[in-house]
């Protein structure tokens, strides 16, 4: 039987591509998130290349949505080993000052309390399997912050803040924890999210920008934590494109 791993935020982006690199490495995954018709296109690739995948519609701000998640962990062709906390996102470049409430509280409600909503359903399956790896994807806004950063910094602090709990709490049971915090990655959606569609503000976030961290290079660092021998811990690990030295310290050709 193929271990099973679970992806959440699996139709778009860094998810989307996690999905698809766990396949190559012989997990069967449970495509988790909210558009099942991009997981059912996904589940289709994956197959056609020869991995196991099955599509599991899942809202992660959802009691509900997740209990039913961990209701197909249970039903899966393999022992749970694998949860890759992926969902998330920001919205707004907004100040402190006039950062809408409503931006910030959701920007919480996806990266932390998905974050927790998930673990604590899917836990006791990882601890079975006898070899449990979680993953926390955060952020660099999870420790640095930034101006206008306000509400998603606090969001990703909150997530990373988690990942470490865990892994206290957890110490001297077979499940690992490991957070891995992406610089600058561009994707087709995070920045159209954070603003709100306007593709020509989401444009400027690289401009000038050679070569930003793709969603595949996330899922190749999340792929190698997650395959080490499970005696080793990668409790974090960053990572940037080669231009971002920092949150405000970007090369960008003229």
């Amino acid at each position: 039987m193929n271990r099973v791993a679970v992806v959440t935020g699996a139709s778009s982006g860094i998810g989307a591509a996690t999905a698809r690199r766990l396949a190559a490495e012989n997990f069967h995954v449970l495509a988790a998130a909210r558009r099942t018709d991009r997981l059912t296109d996904l589940v289709a690739e994956i197959t056609a290349a020869g991995g196991a995948a099955t599509a599991v519609a899942c809202d992660v701000t959802s009691d509900e949505s997740v209990a039913s998640l961990a209701l197909a962990a249970q039903r899966a062709p393999g022992p749970v080993a694998l949860l890759v906390n992926n969902a998330g996102g920001a919205r707004g470049l907004d100040p402190v000052e006039s950062g809408a409430v409503d931006d910030w509280q959701w920007m919480y409600d996806v990266n932390v309390l998905g974050t927790l909503r998930v673990t604590q359903a899917l836990l006791p399956a990882l601890e079975s399997s006898g070899a449990g790896t979680i993953v926390v994807v955060s952020s660099t806004a999870g420790f640095t912050v930034y101006e206008g950063g306000g509400g998603y910094a606090a969001a990703k602090h909150a997530q990373t803040a988690v990942a470490g709990t865990l892994r206290l709490e957890l110490c001297g049971r077979p499940v690992r924890v490991i957070e891995v915090d992406p610089g600058m990655v561009r994707t087709d959606e995070f920045s159209l999210v954070r603003f709100q569609g306007d593709a020509n503000r989401a444009d400027a976030v690289y401009a000038g920008v050679a070569e930003p961290l793709v969603a595949e290079d996330v899922a190749d660092c999340i792929a190698w934590c997650a395959t080490r021998p499970q005696h080793v811990n990668v409790d974090r690990l960053v990572v940037r494109p080669l231009a971002q030295a920092a949150q405000h310290k970007v090369h960008r050709t003229s």
